[in-house]
């Protein structure tokens, strides 16, 4: 186990525990304070690896936390069915699976033998962690409609193949792939 991280050397993509639960930090703020004598505050986004949730926290700079017992591992998606959705270790090729609900949004982005990254914390396989962009074909969209392209930004719905619904410019057919930013479901153009 690591020693303990203080709120004042927080950053992006660590991990630490908080009352007993480890969390991926998401964003770090630094609040100068106003008042004098006042502790400065670190504001957090954190994300709860246990249930997905995202969470706005205040530390004081001089407060710490452990490291968790997290560790991460480069996995294959490999199919979901009604026990969750199951997964394979690219070092190990031990098989495991995770909970739909533990999955939630993020199975939208899952399509065969895409490759990520999963939180494991005590061993157990937690969370996963999407790649930036993720390459997923149109499964249907409407026709293009003449006419509405001289807008320049004109886009239409289109299903994509594991099921989310994405807006894409009109001159894109069934069957294109696309690349998706995972944080922001944004199609960035084709693939």
């Amino acid at each position: 186990m690591g020693g303990l991280i203080g709120a004042n050397e927080l950053k992006k993509k660590m991990l630490i525990e908080v009352e007993g639960q480890p969390y991926h930090v998401l964003d770090v703020f630094f609040a100068t304070p106003t008042a004098r004598g006042a502790s400065t505050m670190v504001r957090t986004r954190l994300k709860n690896l246990l249930n997905g949730s995202v969470q706005e926290k205040s530390f004081r700079t001089n407060e710490k936390f452990p490291e968790p017992d997290v560790e991460i591992a480069v996995v294959s998606f490999l199919y979901s069915d009604t026990n969750g959705f199951h997964f394979m270790d690219q070092t190990s090729y031990e098989q495991f699976s995770i909970r739909a609900e533990s999955v939630g949004d993020d199975r939208f982005y899952l399509k065969d033998g895409i490759l990520l990254e999963v939180f494991k914390y005590n061993g157990r396989p937690v969370s996963l962690q999407l790649p930036p962009y993720v390459e997923l074909q149109i499964a249907s969209t409407e026709p293009g409609l003449r006419g509405d392209t001289a807008s320049g930004g004109a886009t239409k719905v289109a299903k994509l193949e594991t099921g989310l619904e994405v807006r894409v410019p009109l001159f894109m057919k069934d069957g294109e792939i696309v690349r998706v930013n995972t944080q922001t479901r944004e199609v960035a153009g084709r693939a």
